[in-house]
């Protein structure tokens, strides 16, 4: 059985969840403006303040704090499933996006220094990007298999010039 969550009001989490089968997702630029797209608007539907934001290959960590901090499960629910659900619309595949469930603590004492708050201005340029069609990119990741072979697993944004449909 999984422990509950721990949720407070008024209070910073670091929150950090991973793409499904380590997919250097965010490397492709239609992913990294979705996801901006995405957050914006999770931001305007449920507020909250956001800093440290970091995409590294699989890993999206960022340091929020909710206007009501015990709605942290509907903000991640949205923000997962919308961006799920747009991405595999945009490149044409099926399944899990996200590896597991997120991962959250309380920042007691609030986010760590350094954590720069997340310019919104940016986030709303590069929501807007689009990439043209004629381009389309490939990546291929491996992993290994406990007989020594490698698994090579190759992905490509298609429809890479279209908008992600309106919310809701």
């Amino acid at each position: 059985m999984r422990k509950n969550r721990e949720l407070a009001e008024n209070v910073w989490y670091e929150v950090r969840t991973a793409v499904n089968i380590e997919e250097p997702l965010f490397r492709l630029p239609e992913a990294k403006a979705l996801l901006h797209r995405v957050l914006r608007e999770t931001k305007a539907r449920y507020g909250f303040e956001m800093r440290g934001l970091k995409l590294e290959g699989a890993w999206l960590t960022f340091y929020i704090k909710p206007d009501n901090g015990l709605k942290l499960p509907k903000i991640m629910q949205w923000l997962k499933q919308t961006f799920s659900i747009r991405f595999n619309m945009l490149t044409g595949r099926a399944g899990h996006v996200w590896g597991e469930r997120y991962e959250s603590d309380i920042l007691w004492g609030g986010p760590p220094e350094g954590a720069e708050e997340v310019d919104w201005a940016a986030v709303e340029i590069s929501a807007k990007t689009k990439i043209p069609a004629a381009i389309a990119y490939t990546l291929s990741w491996g992993s290994p298999r406990s007989d020594g072979m490698t698994i090579t697993t190759s992905f490509s944004a298609k429809n890479a010039s279209k908008t992600a449909p309106p919310p809701g």
